[in-house]
């Protein structure tokens, strides 16, 4: 179906001259309407075509106000023509009835202007409206980001009680850490308890992500871990830990949050000097460094809560009189120089060798220490692209 034909309208007094004006008008195919005043054009005009004696000189700003407006006048020198231009029109015709061709250009291109300006008035319209909405859905997101905010922080507050205090010292053996979120949530966690006077019991954990989800996943080992060291009745220490995380492995599948973690599990016997432990895919390795020397304890174990039926390793270590044993999570090895992971491995062990305590081995990462966890969930210091987690 055809598009209707724009409707020009003539403003002139009624005679032969109108008439041949609009019939020099409606040669193009467009269609014509001539009228004495502009009253007397209906509202679908698009374009008035008026003679300079048609118009009163006070009725021209009106007139282009309403609709695109063409001049037309017999001669340059017509004083209503002047009247026009200084008004603003710029549009005009000398001798129409001459120019017929020029003056239907003219008039079509006046209507193709009319018609980019109304689409550009529209779309300025659409776009303060958008611009309108958008500030509404970005206020409100910004509200949901400070609830967000505040209950992360409260979260984060909440399980920095869960950690245990430090630096503490149990039978004669010195424990301290450093954990710092990657925001306001960590994925890591640890714990050591002494549990009587010959034994303690130590954890370390990296979940999965970071955040929220894995935050919760850290406080169901907490209450699972407590459990279970106050169900223990001291004996066999050497199963305690490959029975924790095969315990551990069931109850992260059972849930099935899509979370896993790796972890390490250890008890001390004061009185034999032995470290009995499992773990499940501990990376770094954990670390012990004695006369001069760091050797990577030896055992291997599978993720825990991402395999079924697993089985860890029971494996112990006899202790040297005097050691330090460091256990880091892999977001240390984002802090650590290399382009390989075992050039990064490599360098690891040469900074526990010759760092003797944690606040030299965290200094030597370039990091800023108000980041710890401890510091009422400020980190104020490089923001990290994992949890990161040393402890000793």
């Amino acid at each position: 179906m055809d598009a209707p034909k724009p409707l020009i309208g003539v403003l002139d007094e009624p005679g032969d001259y109108r008439d041949a004006l609009a019939d020099t008008i409606a040669r193009d195919g467009l269609a014509v309407l001539a009228a004495e005043r502009l009253e007397d054009l209906p509202a679908e005009t698009s374009l008035v075509v008026a003679h300079a004696r048609a118009v009163p000189s006070l009725e021209w700003a009106s007139l282009t106000e309403r609709l695109p407006t063409v001049v037309v006048s017999d001669s340059r020198l017509d004083a209503d023509l002047l009247t026009a231009v200084d008004v603003g029109l710029v549009d005009y015709v000398v001798e129409p009835m001459r120019h017929g061709q020029l003056l239907r250009r003219m008039i079509r291109k006046a209507i193709e202007l009319r018609r980019l300006e109304d689409e550009r008035n529209r779309d300025r319209e659409r776009l303060a409206q958008l611009n309108e909405h958008l500030e509404e859905l970005n206020e409100s997101l910004e509200t949901h980001l400070a609830l967000l905010r505040l209950d992360q922080q409260a979260g984060g507050q909440i399980q920095r009680k869960l950690l245990p205090p430090h630096p503490q010292t149990l039978g004669g053996i010195t424990c301290d850490y450093w954990l710092v979120p990657s925001l306001y949530l960590s994925g890591d966690f640890l714990d050591f308890q002494r549990f009587d006077d010959r034994y303690t019991i130590f954890y370390f954990a990296d979940v999965s992500g970071h955040g929220a989800s894995s935050a919760f996943v850290t406080v169901l080992l907490k209450y699972l871990c407590n459990r279970w060291l106050n169900e223990w009745d001291g004996k066999q220490p050497e199963h305690l830990p490959a029975h924790w995380l095969t315990a551990l492995n069931r109850e992260l599948l059972d849930t099935g949050i899509g979370k896993h973690a790796t972890l390490f599990v250890g008890v001390i016997d004061h009185v034999d000097h032995c470290l009995y432990y499992s773990l499940g895919a501990q990376l770094p390795k954990p670390l012990l460094v004695a006369d001069g020397k760091v050797v990577e304890l030896p055992g291997e174990g599978m993720p825990v809560g991402l395999f079924p039926n697993v089985e860890y390793p029971r494996l112990t270590y006899r202790l040297p009189a005097n050691f330090t044993l460091w256990l880091c999570s892999d977001g240390i090895l984002e802090c650590l120089p290399g382009e390989t992971l075992d050039m990064r491995l490599r360098e690891l062990e040469q900074r526990v060798l010759t760092c003797t305590t944690l606040e030299r081995l965290r200094d030597s990462l370039a990091l800023n220490a108000s980041g710890d966890i401890d510091a009422e969930g400020k980190h104020s210091g490089e923001e990290l692209p994992d949890d990161l987690t040393i402890m000793m």
